[in-house]
């Protein structure tokens, strides 16, 4: 909630929105009724309910529930770990938006958008669309700030009724797509790892995910407690904890707020300026062999293809998978034409484990254009 406007000037408040300002559009029963199941909490405070009997009422919860029902519930950041994240007092705009956005433990869901996503049934719609038509994904909606680039994208957030926030980059435009490799692209994703860096020094850990990602399951379910950073993978080797051979992708991973991962964010951003041409998933990537992690005393767990599945490689078993990321794919009109294949079989699903994907051929024929061009 935004604080009152008589401490904080329409100034002060330009760059951010607020999702309980005025009703949500998007909101739907399922958000609805977890954001009822919060107040519930604090009702049940202030009737007197003592610590004993809060504490025994959560062991019958916990023993009448199963784990998927458990952790898709909005407190999963508190039962899913501690985080030893320091407390931070900031009250500038960003503060605002990330303390408007986050669950009570201060975790939330993060996206980077810039105009060249928000067109009518554009990568926005479809990503919007998959979380409102996915399994128990919904209510999820009520915990993702979009991080915009630029104020068409920041006006196109706020009439949705999200929560948003308007990142300003002095002397660089990303307004438009940055193709892949170009100096823009390396540039608008630099600015994005410092970005986080920012939200992570403040405390929050957060589940970042690019906009070209479907959400067809609710990705709680399976990101497991206790370590410091969960990421996707454009290849899976089996091995969730192999650091040797599993490839990274930092589209999608899952990151706790706490001295450690804040030191990774510092090394990795710190290397921007000796990293020439590299895009910072390059740069992540490189650490990641010479054992930055391992020296940082970080745990690490490598996201099963399985279940958080991409173009690169496909989920086997359409019971399991959670995610689909548009990965080695070149251009966002084939990677928009692909994903809604994707999201067309994935609504009629019948629950078989022979059900299959289709090919991604839009995405197959823009990246043999890109090679012809290229040679």
């Amino acid at each position: 909630m935004l604080p009152p406007s008589s401490q904080y000037s329409e100034k002060n408040r330009r760059h951010i929105w607020s999702a309980q300002d005025p009703p949500m559009d998007l909101a739907t029963s399922g958000a609805a009724s977890a954001r009822e199941s919060s107040k519930a909490v604090v009702v049940g405070r202030r009737t007197g309910l003592t610590v004993c009997s809060l504490l025994l009422l959560s062991l019958l919860i916990y023993a009448c529930m199963g784990p998927t029902e458990l952790f898709s519930s909005t407190e999963f950041s508190v039962l899913q770990r501690p985080f030893d994240a320091r407390k931070n007092v900031e009250r500038d705009e960003l503060g605002i938006a990330l303390e408007g956005t986050s669950m009570k433990n201060k975790m939330l869901i993060i996206a980077i958008l810039n105009k060249a996503y928000i067109g009518e049934n554009g990568m926005l719609d479809l990503f919007l669309q998959s979380l409102h038509q996915g399994e128990n994904t919904e209510f999820l909606i009520n915990y993702l700030l979009l991080v915009a680039v630029d104020e068409l994208a920041f006006n196109r957030c706020k009439a949705l009724r999200l929560h948003c926030y308007y990142l300003v980059s002095e002397g660089v435009s990303f307004s438009q797509e940055a193709f892949y490799m170009s100096g823009n692209f390396t540039k608008m994703m630099w600015r994005r790892t410092q970005f986080l860096r920012d939200v992570l020094r403040r405390g929050y850990s957060f589940i970042f995910t690019d906009m070209d990602i479907l959400w067809l399951r609710n990705p709680l379910t399976r990101l497991n407690g206790g370590e410091d950073l969960q990421i996707s993978c454009d290849n899976y080797n089996g091995q969730p904890f192999d650091a040797a051979s599993n490839l990274i992708n930092t589209g999608f991973y899952f990151i706790s707020a706490n001295s450690r991962t804040i030191a990774l964010f510092d090394r990795w951003y710190g290397a921007m300026n000796s990293s020439s041409g590299m895009k910072d998933q390059d740069v992540l990537l490189k650490m990641n062999f010479d054992g930055v992690f391992e020296q940082l005393d970080m745990k690490v767990r490598y996201l099963d293809t399985d279940y958080f599945s991409g173009f690169c490689q496909k989920s086997k078993d359409f019971r399991k998978v959670i995610t689909v990321h548009a990965n080695c794919c070149i251009g966002s009109n084939a990677k928009l034409i692909d994903l809604r294949a994707f999201m067309e079989a994935w609504k009629i699903y019948n629950g078989t484990s022979n059900a299959s994907w289709p090919k991604h051929k839009s995405c197959l024929l823009a990246k043999n254009r890109k090679l012809i061009l290229v040679s």
